[in-house]
């Protein structure tokens, strides 16, 4: 046999794919498998931004009257780290209070959302069974006028 393989060499080539196939499979690039993830509601409230993004909202204005033809994303975001970086804690400081003003604004809004979505479950449930019986009554009453027209087309 000329170029044949031998019997141990394909032995241990049958192995070694037999324990790929194995590992492969259990874990995805070496990661637990990812048991269904929660959609994201999109009632949720945003997060605050920082006092940099605070910030980064006066400058992109700025940056752009001053520069109209360099529109790249980059660029913005480098020169407006250059100019926080060289910002003293005082000038800092009301990005710092607007950013403090809409992260209170923004736990008040999750409390509200939070005490929403514990009460929501029960409500909506009820809803949806109201639904569906009321469907379920609109389709038996579909269902008999269907049949009676069947028979006058015969």
């Amino acid at each position: 046999m000329k170029g044949g393989k031998s019997k141990g060499e394909s032995k241990k080539a049958d192995a070694k794919l037999a324990v790929n196939k194995k590992g492969a499979a259990a874990t995805k690039g070496g990661r637990k498998p990812a048991k269904g993830k929660e959609p994201k509601d999109p009632n949720r409230p945003k997060r605050p931004p920082s006092a940099f993004f605070v910030f980064m909202e006066e400058f992109r204005k700025q940056f752009n009257k001053e520069n109209p033809d360099n529109r790249a994303v980059s660029a913005v975001g480098k020169a407006a780290g250059a100019k926080w970086k060289s910002l003293t804690d005082a000038e800092k400081a009301p990005y710092a209070a607007k950013a403090e003003k809409r992260k209170a604004e923004y736990e008040k809004n999750m409390k509200a959302y939070n005490k929403k979505q514990a009460e929501g479950p029960a409500a909506v449930e009820e809803e949806e069974s109201e639904k569906s019986e009321s469907e379920v009554n609109d389709e038996n009453d579909d269902d008999d006028d269907g049949s009676d027209e069947e028979d006058d087309d015969e």
